[in-house]
């Protein structure tokens, strides 16, 4: 076992800086108090910086990364950004293991960054590159002597990252909720978001949200274009969340929430951002209550990277855009209304 470095935990200090509180905003809705968490405004754009952080920092402190270590990873989307990103502040090698449904914009990035990007074009056997990746993944690692794989789909020091950091500012922005919608994909997020929430109200009740052909709930594979939520395998992190209900949301209607965020509350937000939007509409379609419930669902990256799958001309003609006076905008609301960035 090396040492804990201490020029490599210096550097980690500094980059802690950039893990700054993201903002809980109103958005506006004629039957609920809806309410999102801006975490594409992260220091790196996306949710994933703080585990891809927290997980080299506890590595870094219990001597599994040191001076010379080569990072390996899977990853379609953030957290590879977030780990190119971080490896070279820290002077580490990094390899991400990407596929083609990785944007243009991500892979074209993790070229300029990292000496070495691998590519599977091989489809697993659940139509998705989760398992193909992993493979190539597992073979990079038996092939580089002392590469590390920080594993975000397994690695609990994620979960705590959520836990303490995502969980903890909910708690403080927005102490009372009655629903949070999280998108699953690695677990991480739902896994520490739940425990830390259900720790401070045991009554909030937590809703995953997944993709049409995702297999983690039990459900038949089918292929997928849109990546941020969704997997080809069960996450083992998925063990540690206390969930409520799950809604599953076919990748269309993540489309055409995209681009109503979009349109009437100028939020240019990812794929996972959009299906818990359609999530939310879904859940309470129909339902009349006394009390406006207080739901809350999580931003977890910008749409940037979505240019040629959501907010492309394809991605208009397959999107369902909502009926008139439909969704969940307020009455009368107007097109590309900007959200009030205000506090709960």
């Amino acid at each position: 076992m090396l040492s804990a470095f201490p020029s490599l935990l210096d550097r980690v200090a500094m980059l802690e800086r950039m893990l700054r509180p993201t903002p809980v905003v109103r958005v506006a809705d004629d039957r609920l108090d809806l309410f999102a968490k801006l975490e594409f405004l992260n220091g790196l754009g996306s949710l994933k910086d703080r585990p891809a952080l927290w997980i080299l920092k506890r590595a870094i402190e219990r001597g599994e990364i040191g001076p010379g270590t080569t990072l390996v990873e899977s990853s379609s989307g953030n957290f590879g950004r977030a780990l190119a990103l971080f490896a070279a502040m820290l002077d580490l090698d990094f390899i991400p293991v990407i596929d083609p449904n990785t944007s243009p914009l991500l892979e074209a990035s993790l070229g300029a960054q990292c000496a070495r990007v691998v590519k599977v074009s091989e489809p697993d056997d659940a139509g998705g590159y989760l398992k193909s990746r992993l493979r190539m993944v597992r073979a990079l690692l038996a092939e580089i002597p002392g590469a590390y794989w920080p594993n975000q789909y397994g690695n609990t020091d994620a979960v705590d990252a959520h836990y303490r950091l995502t969980a903890g500012e909910i708690v403080e922005a927005l102490p009372s909720v009655d629903f949070v919608f999280v998108a699953v994909s690695t677990a991480g997020t739902i896994a520490g978001v739940s425990r830390r929430l259900k720790e401070h109200d045991p009554r909030v009740k937590i809703v995953a949200v997944d993709s049409e052909g995702s297999v983690i709930f039990g459900h038949p594979p089918k292929p997928r274009r849109i990546p941020g939520l969704g997997s080809s395998i069960r996450p083992a992190l998925l063990q540690h969340a206390l969930i409520d209900d799950v809604v599953i949301v076919p990748e269309a209607e993540t489309i055409g929430a995209c681009h109503e965020l979009l349109e009437r509350h100028g939020l240019f937000v990812g794929g996972s951002s959009g299906s818990c939007y359609a999530a939310i509409r879904r859940y309470f379609a129909g339902e009349k209550t006394r009390v406006r419930p207080r739901v809350l669902f999580l931003c977890c990256d910008g749409g940037a990277g979505y240019l040629h799958n959501v907010f492309d001309h394809l991605g208009s003609a397959r999107g369902e855009a909502p009926a008139s006076g439909a969704g969940l905008h307020a009455a009368g609301a107007s097109p590309r209304r900007p959200v009030a960035v205000s506090g709960p």
